[in-house]
């Protein structure tokens, strides 16, 4: 065989190598900014024959708006620079879909340093994006979880953690007052006992949803605190609105008449509240606060129950 022979032999197993593996082979000459080659594989995958693939303008009107001009500018930049790069965008497909690819860009440079053309590989990544799509809302929901409490559906005590310290941090800051309730069920224990659990865990639910409808600040959050205890973070809130929101609270749960035969208030489920309202400065700390909040509460329940105690306000 001779030397072009051989040389013709192995330009032949080269383009069957490029012409059949699932990336798309492609080289741009630099100077005229025109497709010197991209493999046939691109109109199986996106419709546009190769034939069709002649400048770079069909390139980057072959991608999706939204991705199109930061992809293009920062190709052509580190294209300019002589630096390989990669890319991951979404090209469009001739039925008005689109592709994820990741393009892997080699940049060959003449004899003088100067940028000569541009070879690469386009790679077929929609899977791999739809599985990162997936992996990012899954994500999400876990992190939703983590900060709603399982049987109520509403916050639980590590999302009031986390809030209390932004809304102290902003209150502190612009010297604005924030208001917490603390709720206890009266006789919840005896309630467990009389009606079983699950009659008990509706119960929780009740009032977790009464406890909700009764807040209207854009801010405001109700939580569970721990078994039959429940919080309401009130930012912004003096005291008098503070003792208003914990008197709609008693009405709407008064209104619900749970029935629960062994409670001395009318065999109904009530609740006993600690109001405390505060304008954080200095050294405290929400510990602090919510701790002379608790004693409002072990004061109303120590009082009779089914009332409300109101620390004096602290400036």
């Amino acid at each position: 065989m001779s030397y072009m022979g051989e040389l013709s032999s192995e330009s032949a197993v080269y383009r069957t190598l490029l012409e059949t593996t699932k990336a798309i082979p492609w080289k741009i000459d630099w100077a005229t900014m025109t497709f010197a080659y991209i493999g046939p594989q691109i109109e199986a995958l996106l419709g546009w024959s190769p034939e069709s693939w002649m400048t770079v303008e069909d390139w980057a009107t072959r991608m999706h708006p939204d991705d199109r001009e930061q992809v293009v500018n920062f190709c052509v930049a580190q294209s300019q620079a002589g630096v390989d790069h990669e890319a991951d965008y979404r090209a469009l497909t001739k039925d008005n879909g689109y592709v994820w690819i990741r393009d892997v860009v080699h940049v060959v440079r003449n004899e003088r340093g100067e940028v000569e053309a541009l070879i690469g590989f386009m790679f077929d990544i929609t899977e791999r994006k739809k599985t990162e799509e997936k992996l990012i809302a899954l994500q999400k929901e876990l992190e939703a979880l983590s900060f709603k409490d399982g049987l109520t559906n509403i916050a639980n005590r590590r999302r009031f953690d986390v809030s209390l310290e932004l809304e102290w941090a902003s209150a502190r800051s612009n010297g604005q007052p924030l208001s917490i309730l603390l709720f206890d069920i009266d006789f919840f224990k005896q309630y467990n006992d009389l009606y079983g659990h699950v009659r008990g865990d509706r119960c929780l639910i009740d009032i977790a949803q009464t406890l909700s409808l009764a807040l209207d600040g854009p801010r405001d959050l109700v939580a569970r605190f721990g078994g039959e205890e429940f919080v309401v973070l009130l930012p912004q809130a003096d005291a008098s609105v503070a003792l208003k929101v914990a008197e709609r609270c008693q009405r709407l749960i008064q209104k619900q008449a749970i029935p629960h035969a062994q409670s001395p208030h009318d065999q109904r489920i009530t609740v006993s509240i600690g109001v405390g309202t505060i304008v954080p400065h200095g050294e405290t700390k929400p510990s602090s606060f919510i701790e002379a909040v608790d004693q409002q509460l072990y004061a109303a329940k120590k009082n009779g129950r089914n009332r409300i105690e109101v620390m004096q306000p602290v400036a």
